[in-house]
């Protein structure tokens, strides 16, 4: 029976050790404008790209971190098409086979990344089931770094530093929507 009662109170000491850190954690993600930005975004693995990247969008001033979320995904899902296009362009130009072949794998991870990944992840948030948004960010950033592996042994090849964006930018949106868990 002591034993009994001393577990009971040092599983309750235990439990009550960790609710401080987490109340606190949950405060600091409440509320909107440039404080909420910059608690989310030192949150994240990028935090210069995701503070210039909610910056830059009005909407960010009165969003929730679901709505950051939203936004990082919106800005993603542009600079996955830019870089589509910038493929495309590079495609049409392409004589050599191996570099054909590439870039329409890359077609296709960024036709993927634009078409599945991104609307996953947004509507799972709208949803309420950011397990599901964090997976179609991290599928994005996976596409973005599968396209930069075919041109690795090509040192600075066109779309290097926009591969990299992408997958950062994927990055940081798995990160804000990891905080809706």
């Amino acid at each position: 029976m002591k034993k009994t009662i001393t577990l009971a109170l040092l599983q309750l000491a235990f439990s009550f050790s960790f609710f401080p850190v987490s109340h606190n954690s949950a405060l600091e993600l409440h509320g909107r404008g440039a404080n909420l930005i910059e608690t989310t975004c030192k949150r994240t693995p990028f935090h210069n790209l995701c503070l210039s990247t909610l910056q830059s969008d009005p909407r960010s001033s009165s969003a929730d971190v679901a709505g950051l979320a939203h936004i990082g995904a919106d800005k993603l899902k542009a600079k996955a098409t830019a870089t589509l296009v910038q493929i495309t362009g590079l495609l049409k130009g392409a004589k050599d086979q191996k570099l054909k072949m590439a870039l329409r794998d890359c077609v296709d991870y960024y036709n993927a990344i634009i078409k599945y990944d991104i609307p996953v992840a947004i509507e799972a948030v709208a949803k309420g089931n950011p397990k599901f948004g964090v997976q179609g960010a991290t599928d994005a950033a996976n596409e973005a770094d599968a396209c930069e592996r075919r041109f690795k042994n090509q040192h600075n090849f066109p779309i290097t530093g926009s591969n990299k964006v992408v997958h950062d930018l994927s990055a940081v949106v798995a990160s804000i929507v990891q905080l809706l868990l």
